[in-house]
């Protein structure tokens, strides 16, 4: 057997390097890219590894670990989970700043290999900077708090023991049903040791997306119970996409009469205009969908876990005779909610699902229905979004102002916080990929770091970040890193003085405004950040607008710039559309000295009536 002597960085490294993917019939490198942000734990092995194949695997330096990570997780999204990236740290605030970024790959079900640096191996210089010492078990490392959020977890305690973790990591990440975070903890001693490694190991591999098809006996089942639905709907979920099944679902659609309602990961699977598009679903859903959810007899749902902002808290689906069929690669979520199963990828199942059902049609009644409510939604849609003389204007009106500056092909990015639920009512997708959401996790910070990953995903697209004021304070550094790196934005962050969504949800279970809006903290004492002045620090062109003009002009203006551009816009805290949604279940207080809260202690009693739990 011919080997080569590696230190295990060299070999870890030179093993991503191997493995390649293919994206449109085109074979491309599996891993593009590794974001680093070196420190004691990995800049000598590692980063000595990294530095000699620069031009192979290119290393990106960011300025944030959280936000590193978070650009890998939407790169990975953007890509359909074709292509992924890396991300090492050093050890210490370095490697558990990726947390939160995994626990958010791991809700959405997203590939990322994260591979912070470990204290040593051989314990010779315990305890070193930075290692969190547990007084009853010396195996403990910071690095532990992955094993929560991570798909996969293993701890390179040898140089040779990369001959397992390493395909068992690959294997993971690119399978349709585990794919999420990988989490290899990398010693920094044992990145420094050498061994003689196979070399073929170190062969090319080409990885190809997996396409399982439906048992016999599961299709036969969804066959039948399409076949004697009077109301069937679709629910599109972010599986949908990861399968490439966008055409396939839109022409089955079509053909079958089949109304489609979205979740935020499935969005744009139909574009906004077309005939059985009805939009949002559930908490966030336009009225169209959720009146149809409401009725509908068999409710499709395609590559879709439907937690509770799609189900509206397990209330939507309210005829009582309705059967769910979940389509999804997962067993897990193949299961849930009492579904009949129909385990398999969305787009071949979709297609089997189309041979088998021959000329079955939704009865017309059903279909025309769908088109007329979808007509009124669309009409709610444009209300909303129209141009406002307001000195101060809603979410809803920047959608509107940002989604006529940006082209069918672009793309917005946005996560947590009022504007999703607004974005997933209002923002008309007219490209598949051109509404880019991280709401599994709801993380806060998500947005510019996540711009950043789509633009590195997708260069022939202009990318444009909203962003609340909480929310930018919380992770903008990686407005720098867009400059660093040549990667322009297009970022709107829309100051409405403070967290305006919780303090909504505040007032919506009784409570009165606390600690949420700054104008109700210290006494009222007028406090003002420089957002524009803060973004051009960084690098940036900025400006603040007066209204919804001065924002449509200023947009324009960041089109023609070769740079990142921050736009800020002050905004309603309390205004919010109120055409659409559903129930959310959000636990009230049983005891208050607020009547407030007591009447909606009451309200809330009398919605978990309409739960559906089995």
């Amino acid at each position: 057997m011919k080997t080569i002597r590696l230190t295990a960085a060299q070999a870890l490294v030179r093993y991503l390097i191997a493995q390649r993917t293919e994206v449109d019939g085109v074979e491309v490198p599996l891993f593009p890219g590794i974001w680093a942000i070196f420190g004691h734990g990995n800049v000598a092995g590692l980063g000595e590894a990294l530095q000699e194949v620069q031009d192979q695997l290119p290393t990106l330096r960011a300025h944030n670990e959280q936000g590193m990570a978070l650009a890998a997780v939407s790169y990975a999204k953007a890509r359909n989970r074709r292509q992924i990236m890396a991300c090492t740290t050093s050890i210490g605030p370095g490697a558990t700043n990726m947390v939160t970024a995994a626990a958010l790959a791991h809700v959405n079900r997203l590939p990322v290999l994260l591979i912070p640096g470990d204290i040593f191996a051989g314990r010779r210089p315990d305890p070193v900077l930075q290692q969190i010492e547990d007084f009853g078990d010396a195996t403990v490392s910071a690095n532990d708090c992955f094993r929560a959020v991570s798909r996969y977890f293993d701890r390179i305690m040898r140089p040779e023991q990369l001959l397992a973790a390493l395909p068992r990591a690959v294997s993971v990440l690119t399978d349709p049903a585990e794919c999420g975070p990988v989490t290899l903890a990398f010693p920094q001693d044992v990145q420094a040791e050498a061994f003689d490694y196979p070399e073929a190991f170190f062969a090319k591999k080409l990885h190809r997306i997996r396409r399982q098809g439906a048992d016999a006996l599961e299709l036969g089942d969804a066959v039948a119970a399409l076949k004697a639905a009077k109301k069937p709907l679709i629910v599109a979920g972010g599986g949908v996409h990861y399968s490439g099944a966008v055409d396939r679902l839109r022409k089955f659609a079509a053909a079958r009469g089949i109304p489609v309602a979205e979740t935020q990961a499935g969005k744009g699977a139909l574009n906004w205009d077309e005939d059985m598009a009805m939009g949002s679903v559930g908490v966030t859903g336009a009225s169209s969908s959720n009146i149809l959810a409401g009725e509908a007899d068999v409710v499709l749902a395609v590559g879709t876990r439907l937690q509770d902002f799609t189900t509206a808290s397990r209330t939507l689906f309210a005829n009582p005779a309705a059967k769910l069929i979940q389509l999804n690669i997962t067993q897990f979520d193949a299961a849930k909610h009492a579904a009949m199963p129909l385990l398999g990828d969305a787009d071949r199942t979709l297609a089997e699902l189309d041979a088998a059902l021959g000329s079955w049609k939704a009865p017309a009644d059903w279909s025309d229905k769908a088109k007329s409510l979808a007509k009124e939604w669309r009409g709610a849609v444009e209300r909303a979004q129209a141009p406002s003389n307001a000195e101060r204007p809603t979410d809803a009106a920047v959608i509107g102002a940002v989604w006529r500056a940006a082209k069918p092909t672009d793309t917005v990015v946005c996560a947590a916080g009022g504007l999703p639920g607004e974005l997933h009512k209002l923002w008309r997708s007219r490209d598949a990929k051109s509404y880019h959401l991280e709401y599994g996790y709801s993380c806060m910070g998500y947005e510019i770091a996540g711009g950043l990953g789509v633009k590195l995903a997708q260069p022939d697209r202009d990318v444009f970040v909203m962003v609340g004021d909480g929310s930018y304070l919380m992770m903008n550094s990686e407005i720098a890193t867009s400059i660093l790196l040549g990667q322009k934005l297009i970022i709107t962050v829309l100051d409405n003085r403070g967290y305006g969504c919780i303090n909504r949800l505040q007032n919506a279970t009784g409570g009165a405004s606390f600690n949420n809006l700054i104008d109700t903290i210290n006494n009222g004492e007028v406090h003002q950040v420089d957002f524009a002045g803060h973004a051009k620090s960084l690098g940036a062109h900025a400006e603040m607008v007066d209204g919804i003009s001065g924002l449509e002009e200023a947009l324009q203006r960041a089109r023609a710039q070769d740079r990142t551009s921050v736009v800020v816009i002050k905004t309603d805290a309390v205004a919010t559309t109120q055409e659409g949604g559903a129930w959310w279940d959000v636990a009230v207080p049983e005891v208050s000295t607020r009547a407030e809260v007591r009447a909606a202690h009451a309200r809330y009693v009398g919605a978990l009536n309409n739960q559906r739990l089995a």
